[in-house]
Order: C-alpha cells, then structure tokens, then sequence
C-alpha cells in the first residue's frame, strides 16, 4: 500500500488498516488524479490491435473498479488474493469446486440457513457430504473427520447462536486431517478478525452486510493466499460468471472506506443493547460475545479485536415474538444485517427455514429466538424501542 507518489505506488509504507479502508488499494486514479475509483459501467473493452489487450477484455472476467476492490479486501484481510462476488452464496458456491464429488466437509451447525440448503439440498446431490456439528467443540469435529474429508468450513462468531471456534486449533485440526481452514467472517469483519492470520485457507465473506454497510447492495468475497487455487477460482468466477458488477463494486468501496467508524459504533450498540435486554424481566437469555460470562469470551479476545454488532436472545413467551416484531419502529423487521440501520430478524421462519427443525431447535434456534442487529443509531433511541415494543407485550399478553 502506497500514498505518496505520481503514480501512487511509489514510496511503499506500510500504514493502519483504518488508513487502507480509507485510500484502498489505489489511493487515486493514476490517469485523472481521481480520489474515488471511477465506475467503468463497460462490458467490453476495446484491443489496441491483433495479439494486444489493455488487460481488460469483457467486464465478465475482469474490470478495474472490481480489480480495486478485490485488491482492498485483499489487503485487509491480510490475503495475496481477493475475488467479488455477485453475493455471499455466489462465494461460497464458486470455493465449493476447489472440492470433488465424493469429497466430504465439515461444517458448523450453527450458521447460516442458505448455506445449509445450498450444500444439503444441492451440493449433496453432485456427491458431495457434509457433517455438521458444534464447531466451537473441536472434539466434536475430530469425531466428524473421515479419511475423504477435505474442509473444515465454520462461522464464527455463529449465526444466530454468537458461539465462537478456536480458528488456529481449528486450523491446525483440519491441517493434520490433510484438509482445509473456511472461515465465514461476515458478523465480525476484517476490522475486528483476521482469520488468515490465524491460519484459515480461505476466507469468506457476504460484502452484503458490514463490507458494504448501507443495505444497497449485494456483494460476496473469498480472499485466500494460495497461488493454485487463485488459478482455479478466478476460472471459476470467469465461467460461472457471479462476478460483481461495476457499479456494486463501486458501491462496495465507498462502504469500506467507513468500515472502521461503523463497527465501532456497531459494537457499542449491541453492548448497550445487549446489556439492556439482560436487565428485562421478558428476556430469558442474551447471546452476546462480549459478555464476559460468554463461554467463549477469553477466545473472542484472543483472536478478534472487538465483539461485532450481532446479538440474539431468548424471549420466555413465544407470544411476545409478533407484538414485538409489529410494535417495533426505528429498529426494522427485515432480514440481513450489517447495516447502518438497526434490524431484527426472526431465524426460525427467515433466515434458518432451510434448516430441518430438528437441527435447529438442537443448535438452539427455537419460536422464542430473536436475533438483533444493532446499527448505528443513537443507542438510546435503539433501547427506547426496544422498551415500547416490550411494554407492549406486557399489555396484550400479561406479566
């Protein structure tokens, strides 16, 4: 990363993640001088003559205001390579061929509900297997390995149960089986977790939700440092044609640029929140890492530098769950998470209803779970909402 120089690649310094988020890869366009990289909403690109390219052919395969984000993630999650997806899944479909049919992977039960129903209801079909098990208990996942497993693949902190996995003893785990580290970083972020660092293969990401930050786009990252497999992907990218177009790229590196001050205030927020909702005689349990009584708090400080903007918590009345979901106004029922505006989702009919009931209620997503993902409003107004809705609840359905 450099920001000095007429070309902006000259006197190479290495400088604050905060300070790359920021400037990015490229901190101005070197043939205008332009501080934001401009959108080159081309889909072909002109060959200066027979046997010559620019580097850009069709935008399909490559195009510079997704080279220059690609790069930027790259380089704050601390990889040699980074690839932009059309959105989360996209990602996570394309690493899925680094795999053969008949391979098997081990994956966390306790994560995102479209990751279950795209390996389980299609991958499965091609002759791939998956075990699914808490992987914040390695010895769990020692039990789920076999001679044919190729990956290990977990979110942490989970999705919705905030339950956290040793990423290096994870790594090294899978690493003796002969296999490979996925981790999907989107509740935390690269402001908060490096898992490359760690000792994860491959990272993944929904650029959706924190990346992006604003819920206007959707976008998808692997980032990786392993120069075979970046042959392969980018063939993958280039022939599935999931690649992130333009403009969203675009979109993506604005959002980046206020990543930092964003998960700050995303973090405050979820503590205030969480904190807050302890204290209600409505609320049974809050998942939150950074309580200190989190089973996993030591872990979180360990290997991330913050506890993100992702909470959940048990209601003791299922009842409670309409009134609060239709009496609640600054904070809105709508799926996702990540961005400036604080949302509420219900996991059960959402964002886990691809998961057989029996999985879910045994990772612990039963009719009372709520999950919050706070913004970055003024947290008084978050909890003054918060309130209202509870209140509600004591009116229509009693102490």
């Amino acid at each position: 990363m450099a920001l000095n120089g007429k070309d902006g690649c000259k006197g190479e310094k290495k400088i604050s993640m905060g300070s790359v988020l920021v400037h990015g890869a490229t901190p101005f366009d070197p043939r205008t001088g332009a501080v934001s990289t401009p959108i080159f909403q081309s889909a072909t690109f002109r060959h200066p003559g027979l046997g010559s390219s620019t580097g850009y052919d069709y935008s399909r395969v490559a195009n510079p205001t997704r080279d220059e984000l690609e790069k930027t993630v790259a380089l704050i999650e601390h990889g040699a390579y980074g690839l932009a997806f059309s959105s989360g899944m996209g990602a996570i479909s394309a690493l899925v061929k680094l795999f053969n049919p008949g391979d098997h992977i081990v994956v966390s039960e306790d994560l995102y509900g479209g990751t279950y129903r795209l390996f389980n209801g299609f991958y499965r079909s091609y002759g791939y297997s998956f075990s699914w098990v808490d992987t914040s208990d390695l010895s769990l996942v020692k039990k789920a390995l076999r001679p044919g497993t190729r990956a290990l693949f977990i979110e942490t902190p989970s999705n919705p149960m905030m339950k956290v996995t040793d990423i290096a003893r994870a790594a090294d785990l899978i690493h003796e089986a002969g296999g490979i580290l996925v981790t999907d970083n989107t509740f935390l972020s690269p402001w908060f977790q490096n898992p490359l660092d760690a000792g994860s293969d491959l990272v993944v990401h929904s650029g959706t939700k924190y990346m992006g930050g604003h819920n206007d786009t959707l976008s998808g990252f692997i980032v990786h440092s392993d120069k075979k497999n970046e042959e392969i992907l980018r063939n993958i990218q280039k022939s599935e044609g999931a690649s992130l177009s333009p403009f969203d790229s675009w979109l993506v590196l604005r959002g980046l640029k206020t990543l930092g001050v964003r998960m700050e205030k995303h973090g405050a927020n979820a503590l205030a929140a969480a904190g807050w909702l302890r204290r209600q005689d409505r609320v049974e349990k809050v998942f939150y890492t950074g309580f200190e009584d989190h089973p996993q708090y030591e872990l979180s400080r360990k290997q991330a530098r913050g506890f993100g903007g992702m909470l959940s918590f048990y209601l003791k009345n299922p009842a409670d769950v309409p009134v609060i979901l239709e009496n609640l106004s600054l904070i809105l029922f709508a799926e996702s998470l990540g961005g400036v505006e604080s949302l509420i989702t219900y996991p059960l009919v959402q964002t886990h209803a691809a998961i057989p009931q029996a999985m879910r209620l045994a990772a612990g997503v039963n009719d009372r779970l709520l999950r919050l993902s706070a913004g970055i409003e003024d947290p008084k107004d978050i909890i003054a909402d918060l309130d209202a809705a509870l209140s509600r609840c004591k009116e229509e359905n009693g102490a």
